[in-house]
């Protein structure tokens, strides 16, 4: 096995090549075009041939920036962490508010961009933008009360708690795009076969007919929102020194 092999994949991870000219295309540009052809087409058309073709340049021009396409989507991916605004973080006391803006953020960051759903599983978290904002928000927990593996576990509870409540929520926008149909309409196609759910399964039946009417949008707001709280009012009990559960 050679030093190489050894490596982690990724591309912040791998040492800087030496350039000797000025390359045509920035590393900039290339990852601003390749996160506007991820959000129009998805990660299934991208390649590094179709991606030049868009920047007039030829596969090879890339090549110079990126090992490969999974390096591309790394890079894309912290560049859409980059849009993040983070919340002032210098007050402790505010902990809670400012740990459920940070949540909020990512998901509003991977909604605008569906395709990171599908992602973020399969990659290292190394990019510089989401690594100062977990180290801002490390230090904002400490300082809180938290010792730092405790508020680790705390950040690492929350992030997944996001990605897993904004990866299923992208996969279900991605697909009502592809379809043509907006919440409303598919929800309206579905009526019949909830209202003959009565006898079998009345309890899914009645939330059913009791959300009926609801802003599709403002239901999902909601729903994420009273998870994260149920989340948070656990991590609060472990930061107050209360009972623990194996």
């Amino acid at each position: 096995m050679t030093a190489d092999d050894r490596q982690i994949p990724s591309v912040w991870a791998r040492p800087s090549r030496e350039r000797r000219e000025q390359p045509a295309l920035s590393r900039q540009q290339i990852v601003a075009e390749a996160v506007r052809l991820l959000d129009a087409e998805g990660v299934d058309a991208l390649s590094m041939r179709k991606l030049g073709t868009r920047l007039g340049a030829g596969a090879t021009s890339l090549y110079r920036h990126v090992a490969n396409k999974d390096e591309l989507v790394e890079l894309a991916v912290d560049e859409v962490f980059g849009e993040l605004r983070a919340p002032d973080m210098s007050d402790p006391a505010h902990w809670r508010e400012t740990t459920i803006a940070c949540a909020q953020g990512i998901r509003a960051v991977i909604l605008r961009h569906p395709w990171m759903a599908s992602m973020l599983g399969a990659m290292a978290y190394l990019g510089p933008n989401l690594m100062r904002l977990s180290e801002d928000l490390l230090a904002m927990l400490e300082a809180a009360g938290f010792p730092l593996t405790e508020a680790n576990g705390a950040m690492n509870t929350v992030f997944a708690y996001v990605l897993g409540m904004t990866g299923s929520e992208a996969a279900w926008l991605t697909m009502l795009a592809r379809s043509g149909q907006s919440e409303d309409e598919w929800a309206e196609r579905l009526k019949p076969a909830f209202e003959n759910l009565h006898r079998t399964h009345p309890r899914l039946s009645a939330l059913f007919t009791a959300q009926a009417d609801d802003d599709p949008v403002r239901r999902r707001e909601e729903e994420f929102a009273y998870g994260l709280d149920r989340i948070l009012d656990g991590v609060s009990v472990a930061r107050t020194g209360g009972p623990t559960f194996d």
